[in-house]
């Protein structure tokens, strides 16, 4: 692999159309809930992806950023030295501008012993009529280590995506692993999310995940939490809606495989119209002293809120949106 200057600036005056493709990028990163001028900061990790082109990388102390350029997307390695306390979260810009093309991630993230990083990414698609996004993540968070990673997209209003996350953690002793993502602005389009972890003695793993489907869109979620060591714990999420002729599906299956294991699953759903969502809670245990519970919930929106806003003079589309986008906030 390889790597970019350090300094996007840098980078930006040697080349005038990727300086013109970044630029694009900062907005489109604006429009996604981000805020462009971070990742021009000398003390902020970032990396910023237009299609298959790296348009900057920067490092800061004991974070390493590697990257290759492939034909439709990147390979990254991302490296955090054991014991670095990474003060201010690495921000990554993930985007495609055009209306069409495929954008594939592959990042690698290793997270050394003792170590503490956060992450903030923004996929941004905003005229997005034939375009797929796969993301294939490898995470190993070392022992005593900590990961946070929280990803936000937005998708314009057009619908015509794809995207593809697939995620394989593996959290060792004592490590913690929060995995936060949010697909609700614009349209969702296709999503189908592959998210699985196995979680060592006293290791923590929380996914949290957010969507919020309309018109024709379709979301799939499948997660597995394995609970291998002993004392460790585990939490998955759910929190999505959907309206309107747009479907959902949510897979989740949490493993108590040693002494002292808890693991917990919680899905919440909302229908509206002629929507359809489906839950499927898997709980598997091994030991007899693991435990491991589970809620769902799918229904329409809280009657009581919703006549609420109903009295302030709202018509009922936009009091059944404000609750939704309430409950994924």
């Amino acid at each position: 692999m390889s790597k970019r200057p350090s300094a996007p600036s840098v980078l930006a005056k040697k080349d005038p159309a990727w300086a013109s493709d970044f630029e694009a990028m900062l907005q489109a990163y604006e429009q996604a809930g981000g805020k462009p001028e971070l990742l021009k900061m000398e003390r902020i990790g970032s990396a910023v992806v237009s299609g298959n082109h790296v348009l900057a990388v920067h490092e800061t102390d004991g974070v390493t950023i590697e990257t290759e350029e492939r034909e439709h997307g990147i390979g990254a390695r991302i490296v955090v030295a054991p014991g670095t306390k990474v003060a201010y979260p690495v921000h990554l810009c993930f985007g495609v501008i055009p209306a069409e093309g495929l954008q594939e991630i592959v990042p690698e993230f290793e997270i050394g012993e003792g170590a503490e990083v956060g992450f903030t990414a923004h996929c941004t698609f905003p005229n997005a009529q034939d375009v797929k996004h796969v993301m294939d993540a490898h995470i190993r968070v070392g022992a005593g280590a900590t990961m946070r990673y929280s990803e936000g997209h937005y998708h314009g209003e057009q619908g015509g995506i794809d995207v593809l996350p697939t995620t394989r953690a593996s959290v060792d002793d004592g490590g913690r692993l929060e995995i936060d993502f949010n697909l609700i602005h614009g349209r969702v389009g296709s999503l189908a999310i592959d998210f699985e972890v196995d979680v060592a003695a006293r290791g923590v793993a929380e996914v949290v995940t957010k969507a919020y489907g309309w018109a024709d869109d379709k979301v799939d979620v499948k997660e597995t939490v394995r609970l291998n060591g002993e004392g460790a714990r585990g939490l998955t999420r759910t929190r999505v809606a959907v309206r309107d002729r747009a479907v959902s599906s949510v897979y989740t299956t949490a493993e108590g495989n040693a002494p002292g294991a808890v693991g917990h699953m919680d899905c919440t759903e909302i229908v509206r119209g002629s929507a359809e969502a489906r839950n499927v809670p898997v709980v598997v245990v091994r030991d007899d002293r693991a435990r491991v519970t589970h809620e769902a919930a799918i229904g329409s929106v809280n009657r009581k809120e919703l006549e609420t806003l109903l009295a302030r003079g709202l018509d009922e589309d936009e009091a059944v949106d404000i609750i939704i986008r309430g409950m994924l906030q």
